[in-house]
């Protein structure tokens, strides 16, 4: 029900609109693409804090009393190198987990800030002037500044909540506890006016969110078939392949070619030939489950990728996808296709490119021996009756 409302909001959209309420529902190639994006503008807004937040301290020292302002600007300057230091330590990643700790990190430097200052003006409400009452006041605004700022970050709503809670909670406390800037009634609509920004502010960050997703997703998958282009497609499998070597994990492959493909563009064109290839793809994709994923590698080839599937496991594919098919051609006969299938470990490849290559040679040795079968080995025991889509 709150995917079909989603769907109604956005009209027509290529990714799965829940992923704006959470991360879950990302595939792996947004989920590291925002973790890019988040990362490299936290290094940009810390860097730009770095600069500016040290240049306060003249009007501090120009408004505030001595007892004051040199414990402030001490304060100040611990702000901005920490600031300065995220913004030139923090490693650059493609994982979430990373991304996370980098916001945290820079949402919890202007909060310790915030409660310094608060802590110390409080031990000083009589001897500020009206114009330092005026510029302490401004200190009373920072969670504004940071809950505003979690709009130039790609979030959905699940994060952005959970990543203004601390700064909200930490608005009502001091509602709650008058250290002398405000008062108890100014903070409580200060309170209610920081939720009002807080929506604002999911607003914009879904909307870059949703906007990313689908630059991401168009420019990486094939317009045709909704599989990913095989430069993407290599991409992720390389980030497969080498978390399956760190951790001796299996990778299973499975290399798919329809068969006689070139006499459907032949006897009745291109378009019906296209017609075909979405048929084959969007049954394949359904049968496969949510962490596989399906790469068009080339014309009527794709490549199926099971990750953590032994190879004792990938039978499931001939089950599946026999149950399934792969649609049917403009004479009326079911399309079949020629599979091959290799695993990381099973197989014990030494690289990714012998990885496809193996489930390329025994595609091809399906195809030789009869087609419409799978090859997942190299004997002719290791190959299923011709017929697997018929």
């Amino acid at each position: 029900m709150i995917q079909q409302l989603l769907n109604r909001l956005l009209g027509d959209t290529q990714t799965d609109p829940r992923g704006l309420l959470a991360p879950w529902y990302h595939t792996e190639l947004i989920a590291s693409q925002r973790a890019v994006l988040m990362i490299s503008r936290v290094r940009m807004v810390s860097a730009i804090f770095a600069i500016l937040t040290p240049l306060w301290v003249i009007l501090d020292l120009l408004f505030l009393p001595q007892e004051v302002w040199p414990a402030l600007a001490v304060a100040r300057l611990i702000a901005a190198g920490s600031f300065g230091a995220l913004a030139l330590v923090f490693h650059s990643s493609d994982r979430l987990r990373d991304a996370y700790v980098g916001l945290a990190a820079m949402l919890a430097i202007p909060m310790s800030f915030f409660i310094y200052s608060h802590a110390l003006f409080s031990e000083y409400p009589l001897m500020l002037s009206e114009i330092a009452r005026s510029l302490v006041t401004g200190y009373a605004f920072l969670p504004f500044v940071m809950v505003a700022g979690l709009a130039v970050f790609p979030l959905t709503a699940l994060e952005g909540i959970l990543f203004m809670l601390p700064t909200v909670g930490a608005e009502m406390f001091f509602g709650a506890y008058d250290f002398g800037t405000v008062s108890v009634d100014a903070h409580m609509g200060l309170v209610w006016l920081l939720g009002l920004i807080g929506g604002v502010t999911l607003i914009s960050a879904m909307s870059q969110l949703h906007f990313l997703s689908e630059i991401i997703h168009k420019s990486s998958h094939d317009a045709l078939t909704k599989a990913y282009t095989r430069g993407t497609g290599f991409e992720l499998l390389e980030k497969y392949y080498l978390l399956a070597e760190r951790n001796q994990s299996a990778l299973s492959l499975v290399f798919i070619d329809l068969d006689n493909f070139k006499s459907i563009n032949d006897a009745y064109g291109h378009d019906r030939g296209d017609d075909v290839l979405k048929q084959a793809a969007a049954s394949i994709q359904s049968s496969m489950r949510r962490v596989d994923f399906l790469v068009r590698w080339g014309g009527e080839e794709f490549i199926a990728v099971l990750p953590n599937t032994k190879a004792e496991e990938m039978m499931y594919v001939q089950d599946r996808l026999a149950d399934v098919g792969l649609g049917i051609r403009p004479d009326g006969a079911p399309v079949t296709a020629s599979l091959g299938l290799a695993e990381f470990v099973s197989d014990q490849t030494k690289s990714l490119d012998e990885l496809i290559e193996l489930a390329d040679k025994r595609m091809y040795r399906a195809k030789q021996s009869g087609k419409n079968r799978i090859c997942y080995g190299d004997t002719e025991e290791d190959m299923t009756p011709t017929g697997l889509f018929i």
